[in-house]
């Protein structure tokens, strides 16, 4: 069995692959004092970069908890989502409101996907 660990700190590892299976931490966005919508859109984007280095992409994703400061942002952060994922392609979601990690983040997101097949 081979687990394969990158961008990895004392604390974890950005990346994880196993079985064909990456799994990335939850990214949040690049810069929380925009609103939710601003941070809907840096936070994807990161996640479209750690899938690109993973060997996967939107396309692959399998699974999708996203994490929201408040729910009274979910049409908002949703309406990001919906332009963002390929058509056909939307994986299984889950979306709950929690307290975050730090006051001015809006949202955060864990992912799995598939890697790409060669």
């Amino acid at each position: 069995m081979t687990i394969e660990r990158q961008q990895t700190s004392e604390r974890m590892s950005r990346i994880v692959k196993h079985n064909g299976i990456v799994y990335l931490c939850g990214q949040v966005p690049k810069d929380a004092s925009k609103d939710i919508t601003e941070q809907t859109v840096t936070m994807l984007d990161k996640v479209d970069e750690l899938l690109l280095v993973a060997g996967s992409s939107r396309e692959h994703m399998l699974t999708v908890t996203i994490f929201l400061k408040s729910m009274k942002d979910f049409a908002a952060m949703n309406a990001v989502w919906d332009a963002w994922v390929p058509k056909g392609h939307a994986p299984a979601r889950t979306c709950v409101e929690g307290a975050m990690a730090r006051e001015e983040l809006l949202v955060e997101i864990a992912v799995t996907a598939a890697i790409r097949e060669a």
